[in-house]
């Protein structure tokens, strides 16, 4: 075990190269940006699979074996069959002395063209007031150089390595991460046998300046509700008044599903909300969340909510059940006095975790069945649920969360927020499940660096500062073993 006399003077050496080298890291992230590996887009297909061949000779270099797995291919709804990216699985390094740490990232990137409103070519990396602004610069193209440049830095100081290292790394998360969870079911028993951790950094920081470790993110479940009367659309001069109105009986199902407040009605739904314990409040509390900020940001007038702890409550730990529209409900300009005979409500739950997705699709069903037959309407009710995703929670007192905090007090000086997701990151889960590895989100960029926006960016400070981030954190790890 290294004293920390002697580790420290290693870090200064580590921290020395990597700000030496800024410019080397940077011209490398401006060469990865410049490939418009747009995964949502068809005709750009190619290009994806452009990047992945970029990002395995990149891990060859640094001496890893890098195998590209063929997924083989997908059909589009228009039936136009596409090749899927190979995914990379890479490794370098066998000690068995040494703990295995698997890092996923994706090198596709959200569409993005100029006339969206950047003030830059999105695909130009261009530097302005300390941002290195790009699409992909901090989703996910700059984390996942900021761990190569992280490794590439023990290689050229011919340090030992002090972990062995796993690559995963895609090209299809921006689209669904298509084929991946196949993968990782069958390379379970052989790529990730050996494997200790696995570290994700695909997400943000909380606010803009305080860095964040993540431990957790909320599921969701969609559901239709359909209300049909007959097989066509009538008119309301002649059937209105006297017709039981599909859209009036899915208007008030909607209607039942959540209160004023915010709160979910439906029976039962909080039931096995896991309970409030001592030390997740206390976490809050400690928070940096800018509370204007965040409704500017937004561009609302108030929140539900007034203080910064029951805001955290409600985007983490509690559900929430939102609508997002009606199908087959007249929506264009004008006015159309027509009675649609069919109409779909669609809305979802972010399930937190203990809640089951089973048990919240009876509740739901039960819920709206009840509700619909106090209107004794002879229409018919169709409830659905197309699509889950399980929420995902991790032990912020496992080794793999007091190595990164440590090596993140190394290198910013402070202790990091512990933060969830109010949104649903399937492939933490989906690694979780699969695997039974610990995993944790490591994120580097800071919250205004625009993730699928326009003008998104990383600043150098974030791209740097979290190279050295992961090159500490290889050491944390190593001490721990």
């Amino acid at each position: 075990v290294m004293s920390s006399s002697s580790s420290s003077a290693l870090e200064m050496e580590i921290f020395q190269y990597i700000d030496e080298h800024q410019s080397d890291f940077i011209k490398d992230l401006k060469e990865w940006v410049a490939v418009e590996s747009d995964s949502v887009q068809p005709h750009l297909r190619k290009e994806v699979i452009r990047m992945m061949a970029l990002a395995a000779d990149r891990l060859a270099a640094l001496g890893a074996t890098v195998n590209l797995v063929n997924l083989g291919s997908h059909q589009l709804p228009d039936g136009q069959i596409l090749p899927l990216p190979s995914v990379i699985l890479g490794e370098l390094g066998k000690d068995p002395q040494n703990p295995t740490v698997c890092f996923y990232g994706h090198v596709d990137v959200q569409p993005a063209k100029k006339e969206d409103g950047w003030n830059t070519d999105p695909y130009t990396l261009t530097e302005i007031h300390g941002n290195l602004y790009g699409r992909g610069a901090t989703d996910n193209k700059g984390p996942v150089l900021a761990w190569i440049n992280a490794v590439e830095t023990f290689r050229a100081l011919k340090l030992a390595m002090p972990v062995n290292f796993k690559f995963v790394i895609e090209g299809m998360e921006e689209a669904g991460s298509l084929g991946l969870e196949k993968l990782l079911e069958e390379e379970n028993q052989n790529f990730f046998s050996d494997v200790d951790y696995i570290v994700i950094s695909d997400n943000l920081w909380l606010s803009n300046k305080k860095p964040a470790l993540t431990y957790g993110s909320r599921g969701n479940a969609c559901f239709f509700v359909e209300v049909e009367c007959g097989s066509k659309d009538l008119h309301s001069g002649t059937f209105g008044g006297i017709i039981h109105e599909p859209l009036l009986d899915l208007i008030a199902l909607l209607d039942s599903l959540v209160d004023s407040t915010g709160r979910i009605q439906i029976p039962g739904i909080y039931d096995s909300v896991a309970a409030l314990m001592e030390e997740e409040r206390k976490l809050y509390e400690s928070i940096e969340f800018d509370l204007e900020e965040h409704r500017n940001n937004c561009g609302v007038k108030k929140f539900l909510y007034s203080n910064k702890e029951e805001i955290l409550l409600h985007l983490w730990h509690y559900p929430s059940l939102s609508i997002h529209g009606i199908e087959g409900a007249f929506h264009e300009s004008g006015i159309k006095t027509v009675i649609p005979a069919k109409v779909i409500g669609k809305f979802s739950i972010r399930q937190v975790p203990h809640m089951d997705l089973s048990v919240v699709e009876q509740q739901v069903v039960e819920h709206l069945e009840g509700v619909f037959s106090k209107r004794n309407s002879p229409n018919k009710l169709k409830v659905s649920m197309p699509l889950g995703a399980k929420p995902w929670l991790a032990d912020i007192n496992d080794l793999l969360y007091k190595a990164a905090r440590r090596a993140i007090k190394t290198v910013y000086g402070e202790d990091p927020d512990f933060i969830r997701d109010g949104s649903t990151i399937p492939v933490a889960r989906m690694f979780q499940t699969i695997t039974q590895k610990s995993v944790m989100m490591l994120p580097i960029g800071a919250a205004d660096d625009g993730e699928h926006s326009q003008n998104e960016k990383i600043s150098r400070h974030n791209y740097i500062e979290g190279t050295k981030l992961f090159a500490a954190f290889f050491l944390e790890i190593s001490k721990l073993h």
